[in-house]
């Protein structure tokens, strides 16, 4: 049996809210991510912050639902930003050109910093 994703999320601020990814990211994730999108602030945010601090695994499938989850950010004007990427997924990021499309940081304050600043 597949590890259960958590998706827990909470507000940074009343523009921005921050989705913890924990466990897999998997196209079998598309509604919790979408769920959890949703209760993060949805459509009314000008940023999402996506913490991956506690990513077990994430594989195609994963890299389609980011795509996904961009698309619906920006035709809401919405920035997407992440943070606690490992080293392995960086280059991921570089090699599919997201970190072209979604801000790349190193820490939450960072990822909040620049979802402020906006």
């Amino acid at each position: 049996m597949a590890p259960v994703t958590s998706m827990e999320t909470r507000s940074l601020d009343e523009a921005t809210g921050i989705i913890d990814i924990t466990s897999d990211l998997t196209s079998a994730r598309e509604q919790s991510l979408m769920e959890a999108y949703a209760r993060a602030g949805g459509e009314r945010l000008r940023s999402i912050v996506l913490n991956f601090g506690g990513l077990q695994y994430m594989n195609s499938g994963g890299i389609g639902l980011l795509v996904t989850l961009l698309v619906r950010a920006h035709r809401h004007k919405q920035r997407l930003l992440v943070y606690g990427l490992s080293e392995h997924y960086r280059e991921i990021f570089d090699l599919t050109r997201l970190d072209d499309a979604i801000g790349i940081y190193n820490n939450e304050t960072d990822a909040a910093a620049a979802a402020r600043a906006g």
